[in-house]
């Protein structure tokens, strides 16, 4: 069964259509079809001859945050003599599926668009659950997935070195409101195309398209992972049939069963690509980009701003797993970095040592183990929010920030957000933040971004930050940005406030606050949008490295209260960490900055026995 979906005005036509294999063939005019579909209300609509069901005033399906997840029943029955010989029963969602690509003064778009909807794809790539599939669970994976919409994403792409999703994985995304970019099962190699291989790949994809083509959250077919920029590259070594043998595969033979098969879901032959061809697959200015300038060629945070890229794809950091999931594959005398079981957890080659080079440059040297673990893990959270939260400041040039990885396939240090346990690391409460519907930001200017030598004396340095608020809540927004110039003990020193309204889907800056007179060693910015009073979003910026800024001791207080726990500061606290030693704890909000104050937040699930609490402040310290 392939059901097409034609939009118009107020009412949406499904066109079902049935193909049946029958024992015997003279008989096939015996049988007769039965087409239902069945609202979330109840309401019952029934297939015309044709094979045509029409629904008016129809409950469309959106993505996460921008609606609600409407799914309709869809049920085709197919009779010998009234008898029920078979049937197939899905769920649908209505909605249109397009990919967006046009000229424009930057080069070329490329976004999703969803029921006529500019949709910002703001999410994570993922790879299997776990090495070995059998352990892989629907409730395993409601679990991975609900946690994506707790950190307010709207994307999963599903990387094509791996292997297809169950079934379940789509049929929850069509729940959670989750757009699935699906790659096929091509990655990071090169291919002979022989008359058996076609005919197996064929195979491959025509049964897995006809197996997903029914989920509303399926949102792009791709051809492979970076195998038009590695071959272009010159990565592999490939004869001359072997390039023909690429373009022949993923720009005639996938699309090709893609448009006989579903030809209302759009294709791309491959990530990054501008299009196909070889032509600069990962060109800035077009297309999908994966940027690892940040990591692999060991660029700092900064050079995410120097990139405007119209859609990220993969682009990541790494940091080590929390404490208790390495206890599960260590013993305490493995528990340094460098041990030989953590070496062998960590299959980037020395990248324990790339983390500790990175950390270098943000943070003081860390005196214990579970201190390199927290401080591992705010390098990774600080990483992404720099690249994300830049490119949401340019909302409508870029159109999408998915990174590198949501999760793991075994206990390791890695790129993803929640580790194999399924417990969150920094990055994913730092996502919950960056991809909020409405988020205000800082582009700072500082040490870091101005790339100046601390040794170099005198050397002159600007100290300057630009405010921006970035709505895709889908409705204008009016609201004040506030703000602070704060010593260490979180006093203020200047301040102040600008009433704004944003736009849907808008990106709104603010003119450039300079202080010349800051002391960039003991002064920070810190800064809050406001709607109603009710603080929305908020952060601080600094103009030096932490491990420069002369923290103060924040004299850090919890209290449990009931489902909730309130902190307390005496002084600038940044990045605070609440963590159970006894168990797992969720929170609201987490590693979160403070500014002389008390914050409450929620447990969402966990123990809140034996709570300890840490700071940036701690790092370096015995």
């Amino acid at each position: 069964v392939y059901c097409r979906q034609f939009h118009d005005n107020d009412a949406v036509k499904l066109q079902i259509d049935v193909s049946a294999e029958y024992p015997d063939a003279a008989q096939a005019d015996a049988h007769t079809f039965k087409i239902q579909v069945t609202s979330p209300d109840g309401q019952v609509h029934e297939a015309n001859a044709s094979h045509e069901v029409l629904i008016e005033d129809p409950q469309l399906w959106w993505p996460n945050g921008m609606g609600a997840q409407a799914l309709y029943q869809l049920e085709v029955q197919m009779l010998k003599d009234g008898a029920l010989v078979d049937s197939w029963s899905r769920k649908i969602g209505l909605r249109t599926m397009e990919l967006i690509r046009h000229k424009d003064v930057f080069g070329e778009s490329f976004f999703h668009q969803v029921n006529r909807t500019a949709v910002f794809a703001k999410g994570a790539d993922y790879i299997p659950e776990d090495c070995l599939f059998t352990r892989m669970t629907p409730r395993r994976t409601r679990k991975l997935l609900e946690d994506m919409v707790l950190a307010n994403m709207n994307t999963v792409r599903v990387w094509g070195g791996a292997a297809y999703p169950a079934d379940w994985f789509f049929d929850i995304c069509d729940e959670l409101g989750l757009l699935v970019w699906q790659d096929f099962m091509f990655a990071c190699a090169i291919y002979e195309l022989s008359d058996d291989f076609e005919t197996n790949i064929a195979a491959e994809l025509t049964d897995n398209i006809r197996r997903l083509r029914h989920h509303p959250s399926l949102a792009l077919w791709c051809g492979n992972n970076e195998m038009e920029w590695q071959v272009d590259g010159k990565v592999w070594q490939y004869t001359p049939r072997q390039f023909g043998d690429y373009i022949r595969m993923y720009e005639y033979l996938f699309p090709k069963i893609v448009q006989a098969q579903d030809p209302q879901t759009p294709y791309w032959p491959a990530s990054p690509s501008s299009g196909g061809s070889f032509d600069y697959p990962n060109d800035p200015d077009r297309g999908d980009v994966h940027f690892w300038e940040v990591w692999h060629s060991n660029k700092p945070f900064t050079e995410y701003r120097k990139h405007y890229f119209r859609y990220v794809s993969e682009f990541g950091f790494q940091s080590f797993p929390d404490l208790k999931t390495i206890e599960t594959f260590t013993l305490p005398e493995d528990r340094n970095i460098f041990s030989h079981v953590m070496d062998k957890h960590q299959r980037n080659n020395g990248a324990n040592g790339k983390i500790m080079q990175y950390m270098s440059q943000y943070f003081l040297y860390p005196h214990s183990f579970e201190t390199v673990i927290y401080a591992s893990q705010l390098l990774q959270a600080e990483a992404i929010r720099y690249g994300v939260e830049h490119w949401r400041r340019h909302h409508g040039r870029c159109m999408g920030a998915v990174y590198w990885q949501l999760n793991d396939c075994w206990p390791v240090a890695s790129w993803a957000s929640i580790d194999y346990e399924g417990r969150w690391k920094a990055l994913h409460y730092y996502a919950k933040r960056f991809f909020a519907p409405i988020l205000v930001s800082c582009e700072e200017q500082g040490l870091l971004n101005q790339g100046n030598n601390i040794n170099q004396e005198p050397f002159d340095m600007e100290t300057s930050a630009r405010l921006c608020v970035t709505n895709e809540t889908g409705e204008s927004i009016t609201g004040e940005v506030c703000w602070q110039l704060r010593d260490n003990q979180a006093k203020i020193l200047e301040e102040g406030s600008t009433l704004i309204t944003a736009a849907p889907a808008s990106a709104i800056w603010l003119d450039t606050l300079d202080f010349p007179d800051c002391d960039p060693v003991r002064h920070y910015l810190s800064f809050a949008f406001k709607m109603n009073g009710t603080v929305v979003s908020e952060g601080t910026a600094l103009f030096y490295p932490p491990k420069y800024f002369a923290l103060e001791d924040p004299e850090l207080e919890i209290e449990v209260l009931d489902q909730a726990i309130r902190v307390r500061s005496k002084a600038y606290a940044r990045s605070v960490q609440i963590v159970s030693t006894e168990g797992d704890v969720l929170l609201s909000d987490n590693y979160f900055d403070m500014n002389n104050e008390e914050k409450l937040v929620t447990v969402l699930r966990g123990t809140t026995e034996n709570l300890t609490v840490r700071s940036v402040y701690d790092i370096g310290r015995s």
